[in-house]
């Protein structure tokens, strides 16, 4: 049976913390870099989709005018609602 001295077990948590404190200082430092590259890139993407949304209807020739009719609406007022009563408040 393998038996851990303190020396070994000193020694491990020492690396341990070392790999700890190097990682969080590696984010402290390259975080930000990192996020902003994303960041950058999603954004990139985001201005790509919006300009593919928005690249047949800014192709227009200019002094060409296109109306867009807005369909009619299936609804129809109800008049059989009621009757309006206008009220008033007491003090």
């Amino acid at each position: 049976m393998l038996e851990a001295s303190f020396s070994d077990v000193l020694q491990t948590i020492l690396i341990i913390l070392l790999v700890y404190f190097a990682f969080k200082m590696s984010i402290k430092w390259f975080g930000p870099l990192i996020l902003k590259y994303f960041l950058r890139k999603m954004g990139k993407r985001f201005e790509q989709q919006f300009r593919q949304q928005q690249g047949p209807a800014s192709q227009k020739k200019e002094g060409k005018v296109i109306i867009d009719k807005k369909p009619k609406s299936g609804r129809k007022s109800n008049k059989n609602v009621g009757e309006y009563i206008d009220y008033e408040e007491i003090d």
